[in-house]
């Protein structure tokens, strides 16, 4: 049984050191995607703009009413932190508790793949550790129902 937590316990350590994933990234990048999904419950573009990178975009797809045809729409870091401010100003765009989980799909040392699920949302980020600070750098959504795009 010692060696058997022994073993474990050195390819976990190994792991650290090939991956460097630490609890601290964890912990900072769940936070980032929390940022994103809060500030827009509960209206922050200052907490958005902590979360994002200033180039970061955000797609999904689209269907035009007019032809029927799918294309995707993209917004802009600028245009995230405009929503954060007003679109939740009522305070009528969200339940009264709000779902949010966050699953790490992958992590590496300064790039990870994140799962959010918010709501009515489901949100793919691509989530890049520059100068120190985890930020989101694309993310690829779409509504559960996808009908509603």
């Amino acid at each position: 049984m010692k060696k058997n937590t022994l073993l474990c316990l050195v390819l976990m350590l190994c792991s650290q050191l090939i991956f460097g994933q630490t609890k601290q990234d964890s912990l900072e990048i769940k936070q980032a995607a929390l940022d994103y999904i809060e500030s827009q419950q509960k209206p922050n573009p200052k907490q958005m703009d902590g979360a994002l990178h200033p180039r970061m975009v955000k797609r999904t797809f689209w269907k035009d009413k007019a032809t029927g045809k799918d294309y995707l729409r993209e917004t802009t870091t600028e245009t995230m932190v405009l929503l954060a401010e007003s679109y939740n100003k009522n305070g009528d765009k969200f339940p009264a508790s709000p779902k949010k989980e966050v699953f790490l799909l992958d992590v590496s040392e300064r790039t990870a793949s994140v799962k959010l699920i918010a709501d009515e949302w489901i949100d793919y980020m691509h989530i890049v550790k520059l100068n120190g600070s985890w930020k989101i750098i694309n993310v690829l959504w779409q509504f559960k129902d996808t009908k509603l795009h």
